[in-house]
């Protein structure tokens, strides 16, 4: 089969490689569609994932597909000919997180790449806990935006956010965009902040209130707080950026007794400055959601089903797996592609 193998930074090649072998309780899925992601463009700068990837390997997650063979020992209705969406991931269920009901930070928590392949094997866990068929009128690249939109929904969930609140989203890529579609729909008033004219446009056509390029703005903290509730900041603030100075933004815009969300992810080594007073005294909760669990993948496939999220809004452009590693070379410069759609 043609695949795209990462070796290290930057070096990704396509090649033909061996359809994988199954065990007993695994599935091998025909790559319908995959699409790129933040994470994807991160892995293939640095080379690598600690949690997710060493090179060399085939890599990318976000996929849907038909399912081409299965293992003799997997049950539950499964068939071949099947059209589903498996998850990047599945937990241990045993251990003490899973217990406590945080299985996303599972200490075996098995993650599964592969998706820029005409084949990828699905390990039996993923298979039993969180591969998904694909309702009918669910489009294949409708189902491949399952496993972003389940981090943005436990993201809204983690965060307690509830209709009438005011939320800032700081960062209006692809998963920012998603969390102002979810949030307006669900009646929630959302500030937007982003980088370029072109982000500010879709996060207004997404539903936010108000949005802002962050560099035209001389405090962008004082900014927004003066378009909340008597400029006393907002219910919470979405930071899905990951940068130190967005993390500064995120708690110096939200109000007392509000809720800051870091969503995303600073490099390893950033230092974030802090006011302790502010947190202390003004009583800001502060969270990190950090990826899915099976029940946000089943409700992030419920809220494609029933329309909510459309690929059409995030997919800018489509090409064939071969030219996977110009696209990347494209995307590092930031040309305006929220999501490509990649058929194998």
């Amino acid at each position: 089969m043609t695949a795209a193998i990462l070796y290290g930074s930057e070096n990704l090649k396509i090649e033909s490689v061996d359809i994988p072998r199954l065990a007993a309780d695994e599935a091998l899925i025909r790559v319908k569609v995959a699409l790129t992601c933040g994470t994807d463009l991160k892995v293939w700068k640095r080379g690598y994932h600690a949690r997710m990837i060493t090179p060399p390997a085939v890599f990318g997650h976000e996929l849907a597909g038909i399912v081409e063979t299965l293992g003799s020992d997997v049950n539950g209705g499964l068939k071949v000919g099947a059209r589903v969406v498996p998850s990047n991931s599945a937990p241990c269920n045993v251990c003490l997180f899973c217990r406590k009901g945080q299985s996303n930070l599972c200490e075996d928590l098995l993650f599964n790449n592969g998706a820029y392949a005409e084949y990828i094997r699905i390990p039996g866990r993923i298979v039993r806990q969180n591969m998904l068929v694909i309702p009918e009128h669910v489009s294949f690249q409708d189902a491949a935006m399952v496993e972003p939109l389940a981090c943005v929904l436990r993201g809204i969930h983690e965060t307690n956010i509830q209709p009438g609140d005011t939320t800032v989203v700081i960062g209006c890529g692809p998963i920012g965009l998603k969390f102002i579609r979810v949030l307006a729909n669900r009646g929630v008033k959302v500030i937007a902040l982003g980088k370029r004219p072109n982000q500010i446009r879709a996060a207004e056509r997404f539903g936010a209130r108000a949005a802002l390029i962050a560099t035209d703005l001389s405090d962008p903290a004082k900014s927004v707080r003066e378009m909340t509730e008597g400029g006393r900041g907002a219910d919470s603030v979405i930071e899905a950026v990951g940068t130190a100075q967005t993390w500064e933004w995120a708690l110096q815009m939200v109000r007392r007794g509000g809720t800051v969300n870091l969503f995303g992810g600073c490099p390893r080594g950033t230092q974030v400055a802090v006011d302790p007073n502010s947190l202390h005294y003004s009583e800001i909760t502060i969270k990190s959601t950090f990826h899915h669990t099976p029940r946000f993948i089943r409700e992030a496939l419920e809220s494609v089903s029933l329309g909510e999220i459309r690929s059409s809004d995030f997919v800018n452009a489509e090409i064939p797996l071969a030219e996977l590693p110009k696209m990347f070379e494209h995307m590092k410069h930031r040309n305006g592609e929220m999501k490509v759609a990649v058929i194998p």
